[in-house]
């Protein structure tokens, strides 16, 4: 080759890689961030079927903590045996028994007129100690079936 068809080679190379970085990054974070979404949509999803033929002060399992209790730093974690066999994640049929990178909570609340849930994630993705939020919500109201509120809140989507 001559060097002015290396110098050529270089510059398509140079560019096409230019083109194809923030693609590729956009869909990295993406990816990282499924895990939170995904677990989300179950946790909301199975949280308005437990909820069908209760009454309305029954309509959602009791709140969970932060499970597991220490967000994942930097890396994924397996969790310890039992970590998931608590009545609310059970109920809910979520919990991961492989390696994971978020944490997730289920908080309840009520008033007269409705009861709803928050489902949260947390992750640490980059190690340092901040960690991103997802968080979805859904409620019943009486006489009414269980619903997921739309939107997803995202505070830090890949810290």
């Amino acid at each position: 080759m001559s060097p002015v068809e290396v110098a050529l080679v270089i510059a398509i190379g140079g560019s096409a890689l230019a083109a194809a970085t923030p693609a590729f990054l956009r869909d990295l974070r993406a990816s990282r961030s499924s895990e939170a979404i995904d677990g989300l949509a179950k946790i909301s999803s199975r949280a308005a079927a437990y909820s069908e033929g209760r009454d309305l002060a029954a309509s959602f399992p009791a709140p969970a903590p932060l499970t597991p209790a220490e967000v994942p730093r930097g890396k994924p974690t397996v969790d310890p045996p039992g970590t998931w066999d608590t009545p609310t994640w059970k109920a809910l049929d979520f919990g991961f028994t492989s390696a994971h990178s978020f944490s997730f909570s289920f908080d309840v609340a009520s008033d007269p007129s409705r009861i709803w849930f928050k489902a949260q994630a947390h992750g640490d993705l980059n190690g340092d100690g901040v960690t991103s939020t997802f968080l979805v919500e859904g409620e019943r109201r009486p006489g009414q079936n269980a619903v997921v509120l739309p939107g997803l809140h995202v505070n830090r989507e890949v810290e």
